[in-house]
């Protein structure tokens, strides 16, 4: 029940979440990409045609798939999870609970155009969807509990990544500032920078703070920025954070109360106070490492759950379970492969 998820080239290891034991090796070629379902049992892998469900506990990947060309991202909350199709635009909601006896129940919108998107649905049936098509992505619409659309905002250029916060907040990210959606109102902040880019971010529901990554350079082939962000979903407030580090868009992370997390390309796991926006410790895990410049490379990456830190260094084959408060390696392994994404069974 505490499975760990991880991709290989040419297949997923499931793992025991306490000893680290790879329970199943199971081939599946391609480059495949993990989400939490979120019903603690099962994990979605994106492959080439589609979302596939993967029961983690049973350590068994069904022949059940949502079809979607290009299945871009996956978000759980408010007891819905929600897929968006890059490939057609499509947006396909469910009770992840309903998983496990052949597909769920659904409900579908379709986005205006196909783009790189994102949605994610509210506690009162509301459900944020990005728009755009594939050469601009400039903003945000929110379609009530029938499908109708209530609100729209066009103040984020480039949307990409979203994150929930305490008491429903959503925040988007953008080239210059984020976008922040709460009680039925957009509200625009705007980062210090002319081109000030927020796109991965990591909320926690329990917190009105989002850790989000912070880009300045619109030319690079691939900027390694040292600053990540806070925002305060509460009045939009935006403080950044020098690392002294770079890290990649599979570095951050929430802990139990609400930590942010950050894995550096130094080696250690940085622990963020979101409040004071102050550096409280770090923790080392891997040794240095750098970038790779093609986004599907592995590289070590950070998925939490709990009190826990996953670490994976692809380059020793190593996987490591940290504890969050003291820094403590309370598991290791080697793996037979290389590892790519890391996730988990969560509710």
């Amino acid at each position: 029940t505490d499975a760990i998820v991880a991709t290989y080239d040419g297949g997923i290891y499931v793992i025991d979440g306490g000893s680290l034991e790879v329970v199943e090796d199971i081939e599946l070629e391609g480059f495949n990409r993990l989400n939490p379902a979120g019903d603690g049992r099962h994990v979605l892998v994106s492959t080439s045609s589609g979302f596939r469900v993967l029961d983690a506990v049973g350590a068994e990947l069904t022949d059940d798939e949502f079809e979607a060309p290009e299945p871009g991202h996956v978000v759980h909350h408010a007891g819905r999870t929600v897929l968006f199709s890059d490939g057609t635009g499509e947006v396909t909601s469910f009770d992840p609970a309903d998983l496990g006896d052949g597909l769920p129940e659904t409900e579908t919108y379709a986005s205006e155009e196909a783009h790189h998107g994102v949605a994610i649905e509210l506690e009162n049936g509301e459900t944020a969807v990005t728009y755009g098509d594939e050469e601009e992505r400039p903003g945000v619409l929110v379609l009530d509990a029938d499908g109708e659309e209530i609100h729209r905002s066009d103040e984020c250029p480039g949307v990409h990544g979203e994150a929930a916060a305490q008491d429903d907040a959503l925040l988007f990210g953008c080239e210059d500032g984020v976008l922040l959606y709460r009680d039925g109102e957009f509200a625009k902040t705007d980062s210090p920078d002319d081109y000030g880019r927020i796109g991965n971010q990591a909320g926690h529901e329990g917190s009105p703070y989002v850790l989000g990554d912070y880009k300045t350079d619109p030319d690079a082939e691939l900027e390694r920025p040292e600053r990540i962000s806070i925002t305060d979903t509460t009045d939009g407030g935006l403080e950044l954070i020098d690392l002294g580090t770079s890290y990649s868009f599979r570095s951050l992370g929430r802990g139990p109360d609400g930590e942010a997390l950050v894995l550096g390309t130094d080696g250690a796991l940085h622990v963020i106070d979101p409040e004071s926006a102050e550096v409280t410790d770090s923790h080392p895990v891997v040794g240095e490492w750098t970038e790779p410049l093609e986004w599907q490379d592995p590289r070590p990456t950070l998925f939490v759950r709990g009190d826990t830190a996953y670490v994976t260094e692809p380059g020793e084959k190593k996987l490591y379970a940290v504890d969050i408060a003291t820094g403590e390696v309370r598991a290791e392994t080697e793996l037979p492969e290389a590892s790519n994404e890391i996730t988990g069974v969560e509710e």
